[in-house]
């Protein structure tokens, strides 16, 4: 685990929750608190556009992924995209014995202790590697 994303993410616990959010005042989802908390380690994310809340296409997040430093594994990543039901999707970041989220219930982000309730689809880790010179010119969709 990146213990830098995970404390990042950890200051963003009280934030509002706002669908497709991605401002840290105004509201953030969570593609928003995974963007926000890879900003606050000083990487410039690269963030999916035009998902709903339901969907199962993940292309579009692994592409991100990737332009965003995040390598996939197998295991005990940094960023866990899981699946809450069937039909959606949900991203959370791994912060010491929890996770931080986007908790629409809650309508703010929150710390989870323990495991994450829903089964993991895929899973990545920041990089060591040279992130900043990534090709940014690539468009990614859903």
């Amino acid at each position: 685990m990146t213990r830098a994303l995970g404390q990042a993410a950890l200051g963003l616990v009280g934030v509002p929750f706002r669908l497709h959010g991605r401002n840290a005042t105004s509201g953030l989802d969570c593609v928003g608190v995974v963007a926000e908390a890879l900003r606050r380690t000083g990487v410039k994310p690269t963030v999916p556009e035009g998902y709903s809340l339901r969907g199962t296409a993940v292309s579009g997040f692994v592409g991100c992924a990737a332009l965003s430093g995040l390598d996939l594994v197998d295991a005990d990543g940094d960023v866990v995209l899981c699946m809450v039901n069937p039909v959606q999707m949900h991203l959370a970041v791994r912060a010491g014995d929890g996770f931080v989220h986007a908790n629409a219930s809650l309508r703010r982000v929150t710390f989870m202790p323990g495991p994450l309730p829903w089964p993991a689809k895929m899973q990545w880790r920041l990089s060591n590697g040279d992130w900043q010179n990534l090709d940014r010119d690539r468009t990614w969709q859903l």
